[in-house]
């Protein structure tokens, strides 16, 4: 599994589409379709028929996926692109390129 940009909790802002712009936190990384749930972006309604457990019916509204490329991690209200850096003790870290901040270790330390 390759290493991914941005992860479950991480403030992201949307950087393509028609909610570019806005700023979220990602509270689902689908990896096998590379693609991640925001709360409260790309909001989608469905109706939902009668049947015995909702017998009058409803319109329920969720959050759609928006794709892994069209997000980026926010930093200082601004988006910034990542890094990946592998320290002495062969863990992996995320890197903001913007100013150099440590987004979160993506491995634990290697055992010898």
């Amino acid at each position: 599994m390759a290493a991914r940009h941005v992860r479950k909790g991480d403030q992201v802002m949307i950087t393509a589409g028609s909610h570019k712009g806005q700023v979220g936190e990602i509270s689902r990384v689908l990896v096998k379709r590379d693609r991640v749930i925001v709360k409260g972006i790309n909001l989608q309604t469905k109706h939902v028929k009668p049947n015995r457990l909702v017998p009058q019916g409803s319109i329920i509204t969720k959050e759609a996926s928006i794709h892994i490329s069209n997000v980026s991690p926010v930093v200082d209200g601004m988006p910034t692109r990542v890094r990946f850096q592998i320290n002495s003790d062969g863990s992996k870290d995320r890197v903001a390129v913007r100013d150099g901040r440590v987004l979160g270790q993506i491995s634990p330390p290697k055992k010898k």
